[in-house]
């Protein structure tokens, strides 16, 4: 078990390392990860005390800590999944609303040109 529990902190301590990394070369904007790195420190928190997911075993009925750790960890990365999904849903419905702005814009522009260039010639 200690093995494991090693193991999940050192890729929980690289995650971390992996987005802050990303944060400074604006790789990732700010906002987005949060979600990351607070995903990263639960699992180091949880990863380093064995009296939490032994507690947690014991209420869910699970009796082997790494297991729920295991639960737990794709529990976080499910809502972080999903929270990016709602995110370019947002970003998807606002490229398709820009996209409609900018063909209107357009159109009355070329009117706009047509009727101007219409108009010495008469």
């Amino acid at each position: 078990m200690e093995r494991l529990l090693t193991v999940s902190t050192l890729l929980s301590a690289g995650l971390i390392l992996v987005i802050l990394h990303s944060l400074r070369r604006s790789h990732i904007r700010v906002e987005y990860s949060v979600s990351w790195l607070a995903a990263g420190f639960a699992v180091l928190l949880l990863s380093r005390w064995e009296g939490a997911l032994e507690w947690l075993g014991a209420t869910l009925g699970i009796s082997y800590p790494p297991a729920v750790l295991l639960g737990i960890l794709i529990g976080i990365f499910l809502f972080v999944l999903y929270r990016i999904s709602m995110i370019v849903s947002t970003l998807r419905d606002n490229n398709i609303a820009l996209a409609q702005k900018v063909a209107i814009l357009e159109f009355e522009l070329k009117h706009l040109q047509a009727h101007r260039e219409a108009a010495p010639n008469q």
